[in-house]
């Protein structure tokens, strides 16, 4: 069955427009709320948002909708999305709802859920949701309508989390961080923890005004963040995204590191002290060939999922793995989280760099990238990637490349896109390979 309103990582669109109005979100809650009454007992919501505009109308609208079929509701206020998933496990909560649209800008919001086991829903249990969407669902008696509160300790519950993460023994005394905190909803809870640990923390991103979200700051901006660390002469820095579930590293010269090297690092460092399960770590067919060559070196594999994270996790567990990722800084620890955790990541690259006593510079290159090239042509309409001309050159470039390097070609899960992505040995070769089929596809495209 083809989706109609979730995508790669839930609902997500232009705040009151499409799928994301106050009428969509009331329906959203009524939807997922009778979909996960299950039981006699009185059910439980709980839900976290980011610092966007939008927050406030989506919120109410979903606590409309789950009070209406009946379930109660607890409401977080700003809060990153794997505190949502985490709460809703330790609250016993039936469901768990994050209010966000991640990495992208205010004018955006989402909808993620999560099931009563913090993990993130699994393709039929949204599926099903879908189906009631679009159907008028049961109301609650005037005497069972739900009841909605709000606590306030939640990010103090959050942040005492994510510390047990990190040894006992482990201090991070004399550790200069830069912590870039997008604008977010780890604006609060994510310098505090570091702070806390030991750590002298110089936060940006962390005066939020429902606008500024993602705006020139976080994972996906990390001028200021380089710039910051070079004048402050710190010792590393971290940014995440609006909801805090992925990071990107900078080291002490301003050099970016991403999700790849991450995962190596922390994979690898796990394996030695014996911690890691299932011989190896999952990633997307996105992470770059250096990365599994270097693995591969460790005598350790990796196994490759669909874009998401959610897919990520989904092989993590059928192969018993605990560290997975994605290149773009999603890393999902499942010792300690059971989704992605920027904060959570942090501290965990933050302890390797107090254990080794090396310059991050050292320890976060631990192999070279193979050249990577990705391009995205946008389209209108139409399934240009069925176009048998479009299918002619990609076989062509797949014989060319076979045995020095990969290519990847998928739709976006939340735009009209398709992404073009190759790697190998020669960059010439790769950039010629993107263009072509870049080209290929605009002209079915047009």
């Amino acid at each position: 069955m083809s989706r109609k309103y979730f995508g790669t990582d839930g609902i997500r669109g232009r705040s009151n427009a499409g799928s994301m109005t106050p009428e969509m979100a009331m329906k959203v809650g009524q939807a997922a709320g009778t979909h996960f009454l299950r039981g006699g007992h009185k059910h439980r919501v709980v839900i976290g948002k980011d610092t966007r505009l939008s927050g406030y109308m989506i919120e109410n609208a979903l606590v409309a909708g789950f009070t209406s079929v009946g379930m109660d509701v607890v409401q977080f206020g700003p809060i990153p999305t794997p505190a949502v998933a985490l709460l809703t496990r330790s609250m016993r909560a039936d469901l768990g709802v994050m209010i966000s649209a991640s990495h992208n800008p205010y004018e955006d919001n989402g909808i993620k859920l999560f099931g009563p086991d913090g993990y993130k829903l699994s393709d039929e249990d949204e599926l099903a949701i879908e189906a009631l969407l679009d159907t008028p669902v049961a109301l609650a008696d005037a005497a069972d309508v739900g009841r909605a509160r709000r606590i306030e300790d939640s990010r103090g519950r959050y942040i005492h989390a994510v510390k047990a993460s990190v040894p006992e023994h482990i201090r991070f005394d004399g550790l200069h961080v830069v912590l870039d905190c997008a604008n977010g909803a780890a604006y609060q809870v994510a310098p505090t923890a570091i702070w806390e640990l030991g750590a002298k923390v110089t936060p940006i991103g962390i005066e939020p005004n429902g606008k500024n979200i993602n705006h020139k700051v976080g994972s996906t901006h990390v001028a200021t963040l380089q710039e910051t660390v070079v004048a402050s002469g710190a010792d590393i820095g971290i940014a995440l995204d609006g909801d805090a579930d992925r990071l990107i590293v900078v080291d002490e010269h301003g050099r970016v590191v991403d999700g790849d090297q991450i995962m190596a690092l922390l994979g690898c460092a796990m394996n030695r002290s014996g911690k890691l399960t299932g011989g190896g770590i999952v990633a997307t067919v996105m992470s770059n060939l250096g990365l599994e060559r270097y693995l591969e070196t460790q005598d350790l594999r990796l196994i490759r999922a669909k874009v998401g994270d959610r897919y990520v996790l989904e092989e993590m567990r059928r192969h018993g793995i605990n560290v997975g990722g994605e290149q773009s800084g999603h890393m999902i620890m499942l010792d300690h989280a059971t989704t992605g955790d920027g904060t959570i990541a942090a501290l965990q690259v933050l302890t390797q760099l107090v254990a080794s006593g090396k310059p991050a510079s050292e320890l976060l290159h631990l192999f070279d990238p193979v050249p990577q090239l990705l391009k995205n042509v946008r389209f209108s309409g139409g399934k240009p990637l069925d176009n048998a001309q479009v299918q002619a050159i990609i076989g062509e470039a797949e014989a060319e490349l076979a045995g020095n390097g990969r290519l990847v070609i998928r739709p976006s899960g939340t735009e009209p896109v398709i992404r073009v992505m190759a790697e190998g040995d020669d960059a010439a070769q790769v950039e010629r390979i993107v263009d072509s089929i870049c080209d290929a596809v605009r002209t079915a495209a047009s």
